[in-house]
This record gives C-alpha cells, structure tokens and sequence, in this order.
C-alpha cells in the first residue's frame, strides 16, 4: 500500500521570477532616470514666452517664466528613455507570470496587491532602505 505525496506548497504569487524582477527594476532605473532629466530641463520643450499669474474669481493660474525650450540632444534623451520606460513597463504588464497568477486564481484584490508588491520586491528598485542608511 503505497501513501499519497504530500501536497505541494500552496501557489505564492509573490514568489516571482528572477526576468520580471529584473524587468521591474530597469523599469524603475528608467523611470528614475527620466525624472532626473526632466528636474533640470526647462519647463516647456520648445521656446515659450510664459505668462503672468492671474486670478480670477478665485481661482489662480501661477506665472510661468520664459522658457528657452530644450536642446535637441535633450529632447532626443528624453524620447529614448519614454520609449525604453514604455518598453519595460510593457515587459513587466504582460509578462506571463501575470497569466500564472490567474490560472492559479489569484484575482481582484489578490492580484492587485501582487502587482503592486513587486514595486517593492528584493532586486526590483535601484535602491533599498538598507542602501540609503549605508550611503548616508
């Protein structure tokens, strides 16, 4: 008489693969690296002359100085990092782990926070708290 295999360990959707951990990460080194460039850019890509603040009835409209617009090689990095945000954000929305999941029948909520936890993975943002306390 022979004993039944134990059962497997239940499916964890947060257990995830090591190329949609390492997807998420470019996503958000692509992300921070956009952020950057947009912080010391001027405010408008091409040259505007602004406007003064106004209010009216209430509501106001903040001043926008003159802005010399963008360099064509800033304007061409920006474009790069977009498209390559844009690629790794779809790498990391369609990747099969997410079918997985479902067929598992991880839904709704579930699935929600399983997308929302791999932001937040080991290996899955540039940095980590415990990178922050060491640098400082």
């Amino acid at each position: 008489m022979s004993t039944p295999a134990p059962n497997p360990a239940p499916f964890n959707p947060h257990a995830y693969p090591a190329d949609l951990v390492a997807a998420q990460r470019t996503a958000a080194e692509l992300y921070a690296a956009l952020h950057a460039l947009q912080a010391r850019l001027p405010w408008s890509r091409e040259p505007h002359e602004g406007w003064p603040a106004e209010t009216e009835r209430g509501r106001e409209r903040p001043a926008r100085p003159a802005s010399p617009g963008w360099s064509e090689a800033d304007a061409a990095e920006f474009d790069r990092l977009l498209e390559e945000l844009r690629a790794a954000t779809a790498t990391v929305q369609c990747h099969t782990w997410w079918q997985r999941c479902k067929a598992e029948g991880i839904e709704g909520p579930d699935m929600v926070k399983a997308r929302q936890n791999l932001k937040h993975a080991e290996g899955a943002v540039p940095l980590g708290r415990n990178d922050v306390d060491a640098a400082a």
